[in-house]
């Protein structure tokens, strides 16, 4: 159970990397559309996971090892935004968010069930 400084934190973080990525660091991302759909933080605020999403990219594990390799400078960027709300810069993971995928793949599964009618009672 997450506490409510762990939901403010967590918000605030996946703001400022949201506004990070797209105006800061976008020349990173080679004209592809990074979102930050998620972040989960630690109770003692040290580790934020935070969960990606790529749109308008084919290589997704290639441009998270970029944003991985280049996790110094976004919590470098990221520490400067929060110095005055956070006494310390949480460890920044990072991780791609299935979840879309995953429901579509769901879905397609639901759609090709083929449920037979029920027999008819016989009186």
């Amino acid at each position: 159970m997450e506490s409510k400084r762990q939901r403010q934190v967590a918000k605030q973080i996946q703001k400022d990397l949201g506004e990070i990525f797209q105006k800061d660091l976008k020349q990173l991302f080679d004209g592809a559309f990074v979102t930050i759909t998620d972040v989960k933080i630690t109770p003692d605020l040290a580790i934020a996971r935070v969960y990606l999403s790529f749109l308008l990219t084919k290589d997704r594990e290639g441009l998270l090892q970029i944003i991985r390799e280049n996790s110094k400078v976004i919590r470098n960027n990221l520490g400067e935004r929060v110095r005055h709300q956070l006494r310390i810069v949480p460890f920044l993971q990072f991780y791609i968010d299935d979840t879309a995928e995953y429901a579509q793949k769901m879905d397609a599964l639901f759609a090709n069930i083929v449920i037979p009618p029920a027999p008819a009672d016989e009186e």
